[in-house]
């Protein structure tokens, strides 16, 4: 297209804004030159204002070195129809203070991503939950600010979530998971991974409520025991991969019964991790006899 349009100068500006550039060829550059070109003239960067703000998915990701503060309350500004946003590398400087005018204007979120953002507050769920009702994936992962509190009022108000990731979230116990699990019915993808504080009262309670569940990472949670991985699997058909490394009070006698349904497990059976262990130790795996 652009060799076409070199002999005519002015020509690609002059294609429809809103109907050829933004939608059908701004989108398949990277944030990252879209960016350096509002460098190239005043035209330009009113076309990249104008494709900002009409852009659906968000990813800091893609701009190198990480965003600067300045930079991703600009580009945001005049945003309302954002779809998708994952902020997974902010965490030196993103706080309720520049995430909440964005999550405030933007009520068609259905995925947010904030993946380590430890200095953000309570406030932030509070916000999500209030102005993205529509809202399917959410990661907190890492995020130990989240409480029981932010938790609930998230539960009222985002009944379609299908994925929630809350690893490392210390502060939830197994009440905060329960009710969780009791309004958001159609959960598919759950981690409660490296939580000592969620035992078997959560996982059982998630079993019996999310019928659609196809992954739960409980990976270090130490609480877990068998007798709720039996429940998950007599009340999760659709389970298709557990994460329980790490989770000495879980045992073969549980997981056999995933095992044989063919769900994915972290952990490996307890002859062939008896093999790995062994061949570690002597340097090359022996050869048995398993018809003995």
């Amino acid at each position: 297209l652009m060799m076409s349009l070199t002999p005519f100068r002015g020509c690609l500006l002059d294609l429809p804004w809103e109907d050829i550039l933004v939608p059908h060829i701004l989108c398949h550059l990277p944030l990252q030159q879209l960016l350096s070109l509002q460098r190239v003239s005043k035209s330009f960067q009113s076309l990249i204002q104008l494709y900002l703000a009409n852009m659906r998915c968000f990813d800091s990701s893609q701009i190198e070195p990480a965003i600067p503060r300045a930079a991703f309350v600009n580009l945001l500004k005049d945003n309302e129809v954002l779809q998708q946003l994952a902020l997974q590398n902010c965490s030196d400087w993103l706080t309720d203070r520049e995430l909440l005018p964005v999550i405030g204007q933007n009520h068609h979120l259905h995925q947010i991503q904030l993946k380590g953002c430890a200095q953000l507050s309570r406030h932030a769920l509070v916000a999500i939950s209030l102005s993205c009702p529509n809202l399917q994936q959410l990661s907190l992962a890492h995020c130990e600010w989240v409480d029981s509190l932010s938790l609930r009022s998230l539960a009222d108000h985002c009944k379609a979530l299908e994925a929630v990731d809350l690893t490392a979230c210390r502060q939830l116990k197994d009440e905060a998971i329960c009710y969780l699990v009791q309004k958001c019915s159609r959960l598919k993808s759950l981690s409660l991974a490296v939580n000592a504080n969620v035992g078997d009262v959560a996982v059982e309670e998630t079993a019996k409520c999310c019928p659609e569940l196809e992954h739960l990472d409980l990976t270090g949670c130490l609480r877990v025991k068998n007798d709720s991985i039996r429940v998950l699997a007599e009340y999760c058909p659709k389970l298709r991969s557990l994460k329980v490394k790490h989770c000495h009070n879980v045992a073969e006698s549980s997981l056999s019964i995933l095992r044989s349904r063919g769900v994915e497990l972290d952990v490996e059976p307890p002859l062939q991790r008896a093999l790995v262990l062994l061949q570690d130790v002597v340097g090359f795996a022996p050869f048995i006899n398993l018809q003995i």
